[in-house]
């Protein structure tokens, strides 16, 4: 603006704008590039807003705590949820851990419902080895949800049945009988029939409704 007002042949008298001039020679000045460079970015203002809510967290006068005050609030903020997550997230992420990672040679995510769902699906499509592989494996991703026993990634299916039967005695040579099936149909690429499907769901549904031996005290001293 100044250079316009100065602007002319020599000895010219200076030219003095009226006011809505002297806005818009304005705006064009503060336009220019050394204006734009030096005008505060959005993170200059969101890094000024965080230092000024910083410095009103300290306390007034000379004391010692003043200026820790803002460093010991984020440290309590900070452990608060480190505590948090450690109390309920690390907990709840080693239990879906413990039957979601591997599943008979197989990586699977599953719930035992949904294992079911696949069964009869492929019971219904006549697929019988498929419907017995799934249902095997509903089985021992119930007990699993459960927390009756668990299923690593090496466990096969005889290690399964060898523990399930310590939980459910009675159902000890079902499960032996199951595991063959599981075996041979998934192994060694026999074909499964209706016939053992049919069993497998029978066991299947009898031990998700069944209490394992070593909660039957619990159960009746609950009753009494």
């Amino acid at each position: 603006m100044v250079d316009r007002i100065a602007a002319g042949a020599p000895g010219d008298v200076p030219v003095i704008p009226d006011a809505p001039d002297a806005r818009q020679w304005l705006r064009e000045e503060l336009a220019k590039a050394p204006y734009e460079a030096a005008r505060p970015t959005w993170f200059d203002r969101a890094s000024q807003g965080f230092l000024d809510w910083l410095n009103a967290l300290t306390i007034g006068g000379d004391g010692g705590l003043q200026g820790w005050l803002p460093v010991v609030a984020i440290i309590l903020v900070l452990a608060g949820l480190v505590t948090g997550w450690l109390l309920f997230g690390a907990p709840k992420l080693a239990r879906r851990r413990r039957f979601t990672d591997g599943l008979f040679g197989t990586i699977d995510q599953r719930s035992s419902a949904a294992m079911r769902s696949a069964a009869d699906a492929a019971a219904n499509g006549g697929d019988w080895s498929l419907a017995c592989q799934e249902i095997f494996r509903a089985l021992a991703r119930g007990l699993a949800e459960r927390t009756v026993l668990s299923v690593t990634p090496g466990t096969t299916a005889h290690d399964f049945a060898a523990r399930a039967r310590l939980a459910f005695p009675s159902n000890g040579p079902a499960l032996a009988l199951a595991a063959d099936i599981f075996d041979r149909v998934r192994y060694l690429e026999q074909d499964g029939t209706e016939l053992e499907y049919r069993a497998l769901a029978t066991l299947e549904a009898e031990m998700r409704a069944a209490a394992p031996v070593a909660l039957t005290p619990l159960a009746e001293a609950g009753r009494s």
